[in-house]
C-alpha cells in the first residue's frame, strides 16, 4: 500500500496511474509552502470533486491538532494540486459553516472513517475547498 513520500513519488512518476486510486477511494497531491521553512511540502489526500473545486478533509486521523499541511495553507492559501496527471495552482479555503454539512456528507460517503475521527478529538475537523486558479 502506498503511503507518505513513496505515495507522492509513485503518483508523480506515473501521472497518478499509481496512487490516485487508493484503498477504495481517490487521492490527489496537495503541495503547500511551509509556514516556517518556506519549503514546499506535498501530501497525498483523499478528495472528491465538487463542481469545479476539489474537497479534502484536515482530519489527521482524529488527532487533537490540525495536520501540518492545514496549518501551512492557513498561513498561505496559494497551493499546487495534482489530480492524476493534471497539475494546477489553487486557492485553499476552509468551508463555511453553511457549506460544511453538504461537503462533510460528500467526504464521509467516500471515506466513512471521517465520522469516527470526530469522536477522537474535540476540534472541529476542517473541510477544505481547493479552488483551481486556471
Amino acid at each position: 500500500m502506498l503511503y507518505g513520500k513513496e505515495h507522492v513519488r509513485r503518483y508523480r512518476e506515473t501521472g497518478g496511474a499509481e496512487g490516485h486510486d487508493w484503498n477504495g477511494t481517490t487521492t490527489l497531491l496537495l503541495t503547500t509552502k511551509g509556514r516556517k521553512s518556506g519549503e514546499p511540502y506535498t501530501t497525498p489526500l483523499i478528495y472528491q470533486p465538487h463542481g469545479d473545486d476539489f474537497v479534502v478533509v484536515a482530519s489527521k486521523g482524529g488527532d487533537p491538532s490540525h495536520p501540518d499541511w492545514y496549518k501551512n495553507l492557513a498561513a498561505d492559501p496559494e497551493v499546487e494540486v495534482q489530480v492524476r496527471s493534471d497539475r494546477f495552482k489553487a486557492r485553499a479555503r476552509t468551508a463555511t459553516d453553511e457549506e460544511r454539512p453538504e461537503l462533510w456528507r460528500l467526504m464521509t460517503a467516500t471515506w466513512p472513517d471521517y465520522d469516527e475521527y470526530t469522536k477522537k478529538t474535540d476540534r472541529k475537523i476542517p473541510v477544505v475547498v481547493l479552488e483551481p486558479q486556471r
